[in-house]
Formats: structure tokens, sequence, C-alpha cells
């Protein structure tokens, strides 16, 4: 029995365990097939980009190329000649190319790469080359041939493609055992990178999809394995109400993106009102919002759980010399480019070549009329004797051309006809020779600068295709977006205190707030004891609970003020903390440690408040002081594994609430990093200011737009907004505006009167512009006048803005500038105001963060402040709060 006929040999031990051998078939046929898969259907060859079935039908619309039109399943059936597989997949492979509209000049509906629609049938498309694809991917002269797969026709090897098609296109295939994804290009960013790379300079690739949309290229890795590209949707605020999607991720469509934002209102991760496709020929994409729903955290939420954000991982997989090769887009350029140069270089070769051998020709068609060396063949009887006698003739007058006379080139002689021999003119014959020198000059210069010619071709690509082919992609780097601070609260938390239960499922009990699935809540027991856990429907997390909330990462700000008895019957201790670095769901004791230790005060403060409580003893012996206040603003704020400081050794009756505290926090420091048009609290970018709770931001556009808002870290800005800056509530806004309506320039100085409203403050005709804003004390603006005809030109004139006007309401038209025509406004240094300081404070730095226990049942009631992991970086230093 032989190994292909017996594919599976079982061989049986001492144990009477059977032992499968993979032999025959499965061995050799399966790696011929992925063999196979890989090499001539799956995955483009480095040197012309092309898949097979690219590459087969890019060969038949030349063999059809006259011009015109040719109709898709003319094309395709054409194509099977050389293609070994069905209809379906030559039409679809030739509806992606058409697609990325740079080989194919396509007519009728190919599809919509924006909204996922189909080509039409390919009997009712029609397409031929585009002359960009006839530019650069043929020559006949330099191709390498070989049979097709029955061997009647040829077909190439690969196509001459002298430009770096495969980082323009992209390609992507699944093959056995492995697959390819190569990004899409700029076509005037891989020109330009191909030059740098031709003058020996440093270059860089960043893909750019045909979708357009915001990508994140950080994490890129030159298109090698491991590398990622976060791509995101561009969302832009239409009205208070309303989103609009314009781009949209690449490897997404409209219907997939709307599908995903659906499906995640149907969860409850985000809420709108409707939605609406309104895309034809550009994306529109309106989401519509609920009253009071954020449109600058759904605008986040449509990125966390969405398609608005996709993350995709490009693999630098091609074949070369009939082998699987992984390579980065870097490499794949130079790789390209040195074989366009090749290219070129065969091809002016082959030229000269061709120019050589007519000028060859010509110089003997000359000499053998000039000379009239065909009267030599008038006696000669055979054709030996003609060639002979022409030979002859030639000998004396040959010295000066470039190789020997053969046998053909005398054959040739004899065919010219008589009527050309007698109007033959001999200037008009060294013409044409001059004329072949000095082409043939031209060609050897360009071999001889082989590299200027190649610079030279590439920037013709550049100057004839580049138009309208701009960069689509913008590069911006992303922040995460927090899920938990964006996601909806779509369920409501209940707490059962007495019998220690949390959970969504808890109707009947107390209600605590609203939340997400996705949150973490933090609990606080009697006995001191502290856990993060996530959302569930019901929970048990100790008895005698006496705070919960929603916890929330990276808080600093979220300060814990506890009063607690060490032991059954030990001295009461005070302390202020922030919970940082828990691990989810395991028990941290907040007292000594001590068995029946219990909580006398507790209260969580978002804003770091600090209250007065005042201490009632029990009249025990002869304490003499039963009653006395204390303001934990006096208390230092350390770690929540600290022993706090001592309140008293004797026994405690109650402890009252005095009075509610104020934040004794130092103001935030706020940084807008314009990299990612985000404000931040680490440093990136500009110093906006210290904020406190109360504080806002000030927004201006160039609209004319003015508003103030809370300086939220989610916030999105408007691409239009030329001020930003801490709003001091009593300093006045200097506006400069051209009135359309009155056709002059008005100056106003105004207060923002409606927080968090945003108001116009120029008029609503179409012609009305802002043309400077100054949020200065004393602006000074710089006026430079209009040279009207027959006068002299009017000298500049600085205007005190302060002095020029009185503060008015927003809606005030305010006072004419001049009357005199205006050529340019500036602003100048404005001049020098005392404005008041704001006392400095001390800040507390914490770290939040949360690690996934192993045991979520782990307990270390009163030993956990000993794990050095789980330590709050404030206990290797106290800071104290004014």
């Amino acid at each position: 029995m032989s190994d292909d006929t017996n594919d599976l040999i079982n061989e049986q031990d001492d144990n009477n365990e059977t032992i499968t051998k993979v032999t025959g078939m499965y061995k050799d046929w399966f790696l011929d097939y992925a063999s196979y898969v890989i090499l001539e259907r799956a995955v483009p060859a480095i040197e012309d980009g092309f898949k097979p079935v690219q590459r087969r039908i890019m060969h038949s619309m030349k063999d059809l190329d006259d011009g015109r039109y040719n109709k898709v399943a003319n094309i395709v059936g054409h194509t099977m000649q050389y293609h070994p597989h069905g209809d379906a997949s030559i039409a679809d492979a030739m509806v992606q190319i058409g697609q990325k509209d740079l080989l194919i000049d396509t007519q009728g509906n190919w599809g919509n790469i924006l909204t996922g629609d189909r080509a039409a049938a390919s009997r009712y498309i029609e397409a031929r080359l585009s002359k960009f694809a006839l530019d650069v991917v043929y020559n006949p002269k330099i191709t390498e041939w070989q049979a097709s797969y029955d061997g009647r026709r040829k077909e190439p090897v690969n196509l001459p493609v002298m430009f770096p098609l495969l980082l323009a296109q992209g390609g992507e295939g699944i093959a056995v055992g492995l697959s390819t994804k190569i990004l899409p290009h700029n076509f005037i960013e891989l020109i330009d990178a191909s030059v740098k790379h031709l003058k020996g300079k440093r270059f860089t690739l960043l893909p750019d999809f045909p979708t357009a949309g915001i990508a994140d290229f950080s994490d890129y890795k030159d298109g090698l394995r491991g590398g990622k590209v976060r791509v995101r949707a561009r969302i832009s605020q239409l009205d208070k109400n309303t989103l609009v999607i314009t781009e949209i991720p690449f490897g997404t469509n409209t219907s997939s993106l709307i599908d995903s934002i659906l499906k995640a209102n149907d969860k409850g991760k985000i809420k709108i009102k409707k939605i609406e496709d309104n895309t034809a020929a550009d994306v529109e994409i309106l989401v519509h919002l609920p009253s009071g729903i954020s449109p600058d955290k759904t605008i986040d939420a449509l990125y966390a759980f969405t398609g608005c954000e996709t993350s995709i991982s490009p693999l630098g997989c091609v074949i070369e010399d009939n082998k699987p090769f992984f390579v980065g887009v870097s490499e794949m350029l130079r790789r390209s480019t040195d074989n366009t140069v090749q290219l070129l270089k065969s091809n002016l070769e082959i030229k000269l070549g061709e120019f050589e051998e007519q000028w060859h020709f010509a110089s003997l068609e000359r000499i053998f009329i000039e000379k009239r060396i065909y009267r030599d063949i008038e006696d000669q009887e055979t054709w030996e004797g003609v060639i002979s006698a022409i030979d002859k003739g030639l000998q004396p007058h040959i010295k000066h051309l470039k190789r020997a006379i053969t046998e053909e080139d005398i054959v040739r002689l004899t065919e010219i006809r008589i009527k050309r021999i007698s109007k033959f003119d001999i200037d008009k014959a060294q013409q044409k020779i001059d004329a072949l020198e000095d082409q043939i000059a031209e060609v050897k210069h360009h071999l001889a600068n082989l590299i200027d010619y190649s610079i030279a071709y590439f920037e013709r690509l550049k100057k004839e295709y580049g138009e309208g082919r701009e960069r689509k992609t913008e590069i911006r780097t992303f922040e995460d977006v927090d899920a938990t601070k964006v996601v909806i609260r779509n369920t409501k938390l209940y707490v059962n205190r007495e019998e220690g239960f949390i959970g969504t499922s808890l109707k009947r009990d107390e209600y605590v707030c609203d939340c997400s699935d996705i949150d973490d809540i933090i609990v606080f027991t009697n006995d001191g004891t502290m856990m993060v856990t996530k959302v569930d429907s019901k929970t048990f997390v100790g008895k005698d609970i006496i705070h919960v909330a929603v916890f929330k990462k990276k808080d600093k700000r979220t300060i814990y003020n506890m009063i607690y008895r060490d032991g059954s019957k030990g001295p009461t201790y005070i302390k202020r903390f922030a919970v940082t670095s828990v691990t989810r769901d395991r028990e941290y004791d907040m007292t000594n440690g001590n068995k029946g230790s219990k909580v006398w005060y507790f209260s969580a403060n978002p804003n770091g408040e600090a209250e007065v409580i005042t201490i009632y003893l029990r009249q025990v012996g002869s304490i003499k002081k039963l009653k006395w206040d204390i303001d934990f603003a006096d208390v230092l704020i350390k770690g929540r594994a600290s022993k706090g400081n001592l309140v008293t050794k004797y026994s405690v009756k109650k402890i009252e609430l005095k009075e509610k505290g104020v934040s004794t926090l130092k103001p935030r420091k706020i940084w807008f990093d314009d990299t990612v048009q985000r404000l931040n609290v680490d440093g990136r970018g500009e110093l906006i200011g210290e904020f406190r709770g109360e504080d806002r931001l000030l927004i201006i556009t160039q609209s004319g737009n003015v508003k103030t808002i809370l300086p939220e870290l989610t916030t999105h800005f408007d691409d239009d907004m030329i001020v930003l800056e801490k709003w001091i509530p009593k300093k006045p806004i200097s506006v400069i505006y051209y009135n359309g309506e009155k056709e002059l320039f008005y100056v106003k100085r105004f207060l923002v009167e409606n927080e968090g409203k945003e108001e116009s403050f120029i008029s609503e005709h179409p012609d009305s512009h802002l043309e400077i804003v100054s949020t200065d004390w004393k602006p000074v603006a710089d006026i430079e006048f209009t040279k009207e005809r027959g006068k002299e030109r009017k000298d500049n004139e600085a205007v005190n803005l302060e002095e020029f006007i009185a503060v008015k309401g927003i809606s005030a038209l305010g006072n004419q500038l001049t009357k005199d025509k205006i050529n340019q406004i500036n602003l100048l240094d404005p001049l020098p105001y005392e404005a008041q300081e704001d006392v400095p404070a001390v800040d507390i730095e914490v770290v939040d963060e949360i690690v996934e226990s192993s045991d979520s049942n782990a307990s270390s009631k009163g030993s956990s402040q000993s794990d050095d992991d789980d330590l709050d970086v404030d206990d290797k230093g106290q800071v104290t709060l004014f």
C-alpha cells in the first residue's frame, strides 16, 4: 500500500495507545495548497505590488485597450484566459482596484466605500485604463513573460511598475498560515519619500485613508507586525442637541457605523434621540441628542463604545523570490524606488540600442545611395554576388560606423525601393542622422546621471497626477477615553446598609445614585472596612454600611475625613486620606486593625472640604472637658494606611457636625494641549491657570461667540476658537468688529453675565466679522488707514480701548471706531494694570489605580496596610493643608 493511498497509518504500542502519523495527501497536498494560496492568490508581490488576479486584470485591460470604455463583463471574460478561477473573484478584484481611483478610469455604479453599497453587475459598468496606469505600469520591451496556465498565451511574470503602487493602494489578504495588511499611503508623500531616498535623505511614511478621518500613528512601527493605528471619525457639534459625523474611520462604512451607534444606545452606553444618514458624495451622519445630554461627553462616548474609533493592526507581508517576506513600509518604498531606477535604466538602454540601430542603418542607407553602390549589383546574376558586391562597395566608407556590417544589414539595403532612391535628399538624411546623434547623446547623459533622471521622473509624476491627491487623514495624537467618565448612567444603584448588600436589583432598598454597568463602587462599613467592587445586580460587601458611592479613577481631590475608636475600648483617632492604588474586591481596614474598632464619624468630600465637628465625651470619673471642637483643616492628609492623630483616650459619647467646610486643596493647574485639542492636568501644552471648584474657562470663537464652561478634561473645542483662558468675571472683553449692515468698524466692551450660555457679540449680518478681540484690562489697538486717491495717507492711530468706550451689555452695538477707510487693525502691547493675585495654597498629589484581584474573595483585614504595593504615595510624605 503506497503513501498516496494510505493517508493515515496507525501504530499501537505496548500500552494499546494509537499513534496517528500524518502522511500522503494530508502532508504533501496540504503544503502544496498552502503554498499555492500564499503565492498565487492572497499575498501581493513586492516587485509590482499586484496579486496574481490583479496583475492578470491589468494585463487583460492592456490587451483590450483602444482608448474607449469596455464592459467590465467583457474584461472579466478576457481575464479568464489567464486566471484559472471563476468570474466572480475577478469581478470583485476589479471593483476593488476601480474604487481606489488610481489605475482604472470607471464609468457607471462602482459602489461606494463610504456607504458600503456594492457595485452594479459587471454587465452594467465600464472601465478603461487611466492615463497614470498607461504611464507607469506597462512597457512590453522590459517585461518578463511566462506561459499562461493552459499554455496558450503569454502573461507577465511581473508588470514593470515604476511607482510604489503597493503602498499607494494598500493590500490585504488572508492565506494559509499567514496574512498581510498593508495600509494605503498618500500619493504625493510617496513620491516625496522616493525623491528623498534617491537624494540619500531620511523619510517617514504614514498611512492616508480614502475615508479621511483622524488617525494616531504613534504606534505604527513602520507597518510591521505588532504595530497599531487608531482611527477616529470626525465628529463636531452642529448645535447644542446635534452632532454631525463628516468623516469615518478606514475599514468602516456609514451603515456599520450607524449600527454600532444604535447598539451602544440599546445597551445604555450612550443616549441618542435619533440618527439620520444624509451621506451622498460626502459623509454626513446627524446624531440627535435628547435635552440635557452633554454633546462633549457624547462625542467621547461615541469614541469609547462605537465604531467611531477603530484600531487597525498592520502587517507588512509580501512575496519576494517566491517566498513570503515580512518587511516595513520604509523598506518597501526603498525597494520599489530602487526597482524603478533599474526599470528606467533598462528602458534607457533599450532606447539607446534602438537609436544606435537607427543611426547605423541611416548611415548605411546614405552611403548606399550617395555613393551609388546600388549600381554595383546590376551585373550580378546570383544572390551571393549581389551581397558580395554591396559589401565590397561599402567597405571604403564605413570606418566611422560603430559596429561591423552584417548580412542582415545588406539585405535591408536591397529592399530599398527605386522610388525612394530617386527622391533621396542628402540634407534631410543628414538631418535625420544628426537628430539621432542628439537623441543618443541625451540617452547617454541620462544613463550617466541616472539618479537625477529618476528624480525628474518622480517629480513629473507628481506634477501631472498629483493634483487633488493631497492628504485626507489628519495626523493627531489621541488620549485614551476613560469609559467610566463618559458612559451614560443607565441604571440605579441601591444599598441595604444593615444587611450589607449593594446592587442594581435592590429596588426596595435605599437609592444611592445613578450608575453604569462598568462603574466601580467604593464602600465603607461601620467597622472601618473599605472595598472597591464592580457594579452588579447584588453584591455582599459587609454589614452596617456607612458610605457607598461610584469610585472615580484618577480622582486626586476626593478626601475622606474619619474619626474611629481603636478596638472595643481603645482611644479615638482622627485621620484624613485619599483612596489610591487599591485591588478590586479586596477588603482594607481603615482603622488600626484591632478587633472591635468602630467608626464614630465619616465624610467623603469631593473637593477636599474640611468641616468642623464637635466631640462629646461620656461623664466618667473626673474628666473636666466633655466638649470641644475640631477643625479637619488642622489635620494632615496622609495615606489611607496611616493610624491618624489621637483625639482622646476617653470614651466618646457622640460626634456632631458643627459647620460645613470649604475646600482646603490648592487650585488645580490645567494645561491645554493644542496637539490633541484637550485640557489636561499632566503639564502638557500651555498652562491656562489654577482652578478652584467654582472657576470657569472663557472661550471666544472667530465667528463672534463667547461662553464660559467648567474646565472638564473631556471638553471638545471648536476649530475656530481664538481665546481660551481662565475667566475673571469682572474683567471686560474688548472687541473691534466690522458691522456688515453699517459697513463700518465698531468698538465694544462687555462682561459675560450668563454663565454657561453661548452668546454672540457681533451682528448677525452675513458680512459682519470679528476683527480683533482682547481680554487685557487696558488694551491698545493700532489703526492703519487706507490711502485714498488724491490725498496723503493718514498716519496710524493708537486707540486706548478702555478710554474709547465704557463697558456695556453684550448685545450693545458699540461705538463707531472711525469714518475713515481702514486697511488693517493690530493689537499693541496693553497698558500696565495691577490685578489682585490669588493666595496660593498647598496641593496634595495622589495616584488612583485599580488592580484586578486574582482572588476576588481575598481578605486582608487588619494586615492590608503592610502590603508595599498597596500603599498610597502619600504614606511617604505628609502634606499640610491650610
